[in-house]
């Protein structure tokens, strides 16, 4: 059974809950999980920031963060924490809505969970192969 639980920690940006939900769990599927925790929580920047210091050292606010709570073969336990507020404003940016960056946010989390690293040059291209495979279950391109 896979559960996933979202919490909209913040109020400045609207939140799509079912689309960011169903992203992380086709992610699981495709990617052979079958019992899943996950929870995931849309969060500010300046709690991002706290977040980022907190657990990695870096003072400065990030997209995404994702934590490994338990994993062994066909489960994981874990949690996404994305901004809502750098979504927002990398969507400018790049000319999406905030709900695409932040479905890319949890798309590249939830790969993280299930084993996705972004390391080196091989691992960044397997990394965006499967965003780019998930983004275009949306009708999205990358931005890249």
């Amino acid at each position: 059974m896979i559960e996933i639980e979202l919490t909209n920690q913040q109020d400045q940006h609207p939140v799509d809950e079912e689309l960011l939900i169903e992203a992380v769990r086709s992610v699981l599927y495709e990617e052979g999980i079958k019992r899943a925790e996950i929870s995931i929580a849309v969060v500010d920047d300046p709690t991002m920031h706290q977040l980022n210091v907190q657990y990695l050292n870096h003072d400065y606010p990030t997209d995404v963060l994702s934590f490994i709570l338990q994993q062994e073969k066909g489960f994981v336990d874990g949690e996404l924490i994305v901004s809502a507020d750098t979504a927002a404003a990398q969507a400018v940016r790049y000319g999406w809505q905030t709900a695409d960056e932040l479905l890319l946010y949890v798309i590249h989390g939830s790969l993280h969970l299930v084993g996705y690293e972004d390391a080196t040059e091989t691992e960044i291209a397997a990394m965006r192969s499967r965003e780019d495979y998930f983004l275009d279950q949306h009708g999205l391109e990358p931005h890249r």
